[in-house]
């Protein structure tokens, strides 16, 4: 047991190493035509990366599972992560000349259920690409990206030292831009791409501060000796490193101000979006705060800033997503106002209904996406205008939907009711436990109670326009090279039904695994609100189905649909003037440094000119300038002797 987590994190890392370097070996031969032998190497190719990145996957969710077997739901049941001895051991130490590196795997409660969710969502996602990318070229490649992306996530999840979780922490980023940007030959999807990256990196850059100002200050890097040393650190110290912390968490949970490149990030693949947004980089925030949760709670301001994110996070987002179009920017912006929910929890003092939502979101999120993609490749868009009568042609992925929206909406008996609700309660004691100030706690509680009524009316919104009213048949455009958009008649491959099916299970049943913590009163206020949102919706659809039912949000709409305008403020404030910035640099490179290089020549080729009409092969003009040259001398001579 004590192997099992390096060998949970390393059967991905060489899932990856093989598939970039072994799918396409050995190549084609035969008599058949070039086109037929590339074709048909191009599916074996496909095939072999197939099995190369489902086989580990499958082995890793086995020992991740055995990991979290005892102690897994321990934690959500209110133990804390640390209850029973960490399972794992240390392979060696990197000598730094000062707080040294400790290369240490460990599981213990925490990270032996959120091992199992990782492993479990990419074996579904894994399993699932293969019939979603089975036609295209670049499938190794992207599966194999896949394997590292869950390597990373696994290494973070079972880090016993800072810096080797950072590693980890690091590689998912650069895992993100590759698989967001899979279709790069569309400019809109490089430039997603990128975003992703760049925002993300500008969050690390505090987070790195962060994890040194605690190394420091506990004299060590490892999480458990950090932890020790808590009760030690002046307030000072521990408001600082959190505060650096929260910036690498608003970054990676795409929390605000940090939350503008998750909805762009959906010009990935489909399974991508539900790799990132259910058990990887999305989930990585709240996991580090969880972990590092007592560092946390002695930072008292911290706590507050938390607070106010995630108020805000949560209802702006659940609002953006009331009026987009596209499904999955629907459920982009759902992640994120999810997220703000987790945090919020996180800032009430709960990390046990914050982690448990964690669990459950991460369910029924891959099971909504994966289903959108089905919907997707049957229909050949993602704008929910386009689709509508979907229920017959696909009934699977309409009772998976269904399942998924119940628990996104937390209505009994599906698992979001009852982690959204633990995490209501926490909010709720927040305001007599003095774990916030009292401006904190009430702005958090009232917009987690407002964002539970939105939440229903985007679900009943999406739910209403993909599969039900008539369907709206448009001649849709000849699909560009590569992409996964297939109209087709059937409902979808099996390697995609597949997990769909085995994901609806736990979205529906997983909040009975747990020991249940419900309060009555605020189960039945949320499941009210819900329905009241849910119930306008579907007022204003009946009236006219054909019409999208967010015109109930009268004028605030169109602000709504472009997420309050974020992305314009930060274009405004940042990208145009760094954009002036660097077209000033780039000028005064060209005509001060390059001019004065570009002088200096053309100063050299007028002397050179100037010279060169004394040097033009006349002999007798040589022995008149030397003749000159002496008597000028000899004048010279005779007058200042």
């Amino acid at each position: 047991m004590t192997t099992f987590p390096l060998l949970a994190v390393l059967l991905p890392f060489l899932a990856a190493f093989a598939g970039l370097l072994l799918s396409r070996l050995p190549r084609s031969r035969g008599p058949a035509t070039e086109d037929l032998r590339a074709g048909a190497a191009g599916a074996r190719a496909n095939t072999r990366a197939a099995w190369i990145a489902v086989l580990p996957t499958a082995a890793s969710a086995v020992l991740a599972i055995g990991l979290a077997w005892g102690p897994g739901f321990a934690f959500l049941n209110g133990e804390g992560a640390t209850t029973s001895p960490p399972t794992g051991q240390t392979y060696g130490t990197i000598v730094t000349g000062g707080v040294p590196i400790s290369l240490t795997l460990q599981a213990d409660n925490l990270s032996g259920i959120l091992g199992v969710l990782v492993t479990l969502v990419a074996l579904a996602v894994q399993t699932y690409s293969v019939g979603y990318l089975k036609d295209d070229p670049r499938y190794p490649s992207y599966s194999a990206f896949i394997s590292l992306f869950t390597s990373a996530m696994l290494l973070v999840v079972y880090a016993g030292d800072l810096l080797v979780l950072y590693v980890g922490w690091e590689i998912m980023g650069l895992c993100s831009y590759l698989l967001i940007g899979h279709w790069w030959e569309d400019r809109g999807n490089s430039r997603a791409a990128v975003k992703a990256f760049l925002v993300t990196r500008l969050g690390d850059v505090g987070f790195l501060f962060g994890i040194f100002v605690l190394g420091l200050a506990a004299g060590s890097f490892r999480v458990a000796d950090v932890l020790a040393k808590v009760p030690e650190m002046s307030p000072a110290t521990l408001v600082t490193a959190t505060m650096l912390l929260l910036a690498g968490v608003a970054g990676k949970s795409a929390q605000v101000p940090l939350h503008t490149w998750l909805p762009d990030a959906m010009a990935g693949p489909t399974p991508i979006s539900a790799l990132i947004h259910a058990a990887t980089m999305v989930a990585a925030g709240i996991f580090i705060v969880a972990r590092l949760f007592p560092a946390f709670l002695a930072a008292r301001p911290t706590l507050d800033v938390l607070a106010v994110i995630a108020a805000l996070g949560m209802l702006g987002a659940a609002l953006a997503a009331l009026a987009q179009d596209d499904l999955k920017r629907v459920l982009a912006y759902s992640t994120v106002s999810q997220l703000a929910y987790m945090a919020g929890g996180l800032a009430a003092g709960s990390d046990t209904s914050a982690v448990f939502h964690l669990v459950t979101h991460g369910a029924f999120k891959a099971l909504l996406f994966l289903c959108a993609g089905v919907v997707i490749h049957h229909v050949g868009s993602n704008l929910m205008s386009r689709m509508g009568g979907l229920r017959r042609e696909l009934p699977v992925t309409f009772v998976a939907t269904t399942i998924g929206f119940a628990a996104l909406m937390g209505l009994p008996p599906a698992s979001g009711f009852f982690s959204k609700d633990s995490l209501l309660v926490a909010m709720d004691g927040a305001l007599t436990t003095g774990v916030l100030t009292d401006a904190a706690a009430l702005l958090l509680y009232a917009c987690a109670l407002a964002t539970v009524a939105v939440t229903g009316a985007y679900a009943a919104r999406a739910w209403l326009r993909t599969f039900f009213g008539e369907a709206t048949p448009a001649a849709l455009p000849e699909p560009e090279p590569g992409t996964a958009h297939v109209v087709d008649g059937r409902e979808a491959p099996r390697s995609m039904l597949v997990p769909v099916a085995l994901l609806a299970l736990p979205a529906l049943l997983l909040g009975f695994a747990v020991e249940p913590h419900l309060a009555l009163g605020v189960a039945a206020t949320s499941v009210v609100l819900a329905l009241l949102g849910a119930g306008a919706v579907y007022a204003f659809w009946r009236i006219d189905p054909g019409a999208d039912p967010a015109r109930l949000l009268g004028p605030f709409r169109v602000p709504c649909e472009r997420a309050f305008y974020v992305d314009g403020l930060y274009a405004a404030l940042f990208v145009r003037p760094v954009m002036v910035l660097a077209r000033l640099v780039v000028s005064t490179d060209d005509r001060v440094v390059d001019g004065a290089v570009r002088g200096a020549g053309r100063s050299a080729r007028g002397l050179s000119g100037a010279l060169r009409f004394a040097q033009n092969g006349n002999v007798q003009l040589y022995v008149s300038g030397l003749l000159a040259g002496v008597l000028l001398i000899a004048v010279g001579a005779v007058m200042f002797t």
